[in-house]
């Protein structure tokens, strides 16, 4: 007898716009796997029934997204110590009937840097949001010394440098000012999306040698980064991120770790 298909997919509100069922989609047909990856709308008073019901309707798991990643945490049988330190889950993999929360998105912020960091002294970080904590989490994790974070509601930074050891808060008004002697910015907010308003900073005191990186994938040359380019600055897109925080989780559920490639990128692209 055949395996039963294995069934993950993303769930949020909304959720129209993921690209994710495109990227799982490539790697099942790629490695040729017996799956199906799906999206589904998920509204929060319903989160609960969901989630619950995940092993009775046979899915391996699934991905969260907006405006899940905290208010999934109570449903869950167990967490990993990624997903504790960072205070919210994006990938529950189901094992024996039972649901453990991971959080990769720390992982695929890593990935997507990695291999082009020139120093790890200070980071300068836009933006407090969701996002935040896993990239300061990511941050610490590749070892910077110091990590600035700069929102514009003081509070969320606040609270970003209360629950990270390297974290500081920098004043959004001197945002400017802070990227002196800094060897990566990275904006975790949504400015300079599309149909955002642009992201307003001066990038006169960043050295040439610094790293900039967006984790907003539309467009996938922001503002910052076609500014930090026009000056020599070294450049990463966000879709990377969003490519390789998906590996963990197609692994789990799949049973094969699946490559990141220029196909798979030109692939979710297109």
């Amino acid at each position: 007898m055949a395996d039963a298909k294995k069934i993950a997919g993303v769930i949020g509100w909304p959720v129209s716009h993921s690209l994710s069922p495109r990227l799982h989609g490539y790697w099942l047909k790629h490695y040729n796997i017996e799956g199906e990856y799906k999206a589904v709308t998920v509204l929060p008073d319903e989160l609960d029934l969901f989630i619950k019901s995940l092993p009775d309707h046979g899915w391996q798991g699934c991905n969260i997204t907006l405006p899940h990643k905290e208010a999934v945490l109570p449903l869950l049988d167990s967490m990993d110590e990624v997903a504790k330190a960072i205070g919210a889950v994006n990938t529950i993999v189901v094992e024996n009937g039972l649901l453990r929360g991971t959080n990769t998105d720390a992982f695929g912020f890593s990935e997507n840097i990695r291999p082009h960091i020139t120093g790890k002294n200070k980071a300068v970080m836009l933006g407090a949001g969701g996002a935040a904590k896993a990239i300061c989490y990511a941050l610490e994790g590749l070892g910077f010394k110091e990590i600035i974070a700069v929102n514009r509601t003081k509070e969320k930074s606040d609270a970003l440098a209360a629950q990270f050891v390297k974290v500081k808060v920098g004043e959004w008004d001197k945002r400017a000012e802070l990227l002196a002697g800094a060897d990566l910015l990275v904006n975790t907010t949504s400015l300079g999306m599309t149909g955002k308003e642009a992201l307003d900073i001066d990038l006169a005191l960043l050295p040439k040698s610094a790293l900039v990186t967006d984790i907003v994938y539309t467009p996938l040359m922001t503002p910052l980064l076609e500014a930090a380019k026009a000056r020599g600055n070294p450049v990463v897109d966000g879709l990377g991120m969003l490519l390789y925080q998906a590996v963990p989780g197609f692994e789990a559920w799949f049973g094969v770790k699946p490559e990141v490639t220029p196909e798979l990128r030109e692939h979710v692209l297109a």
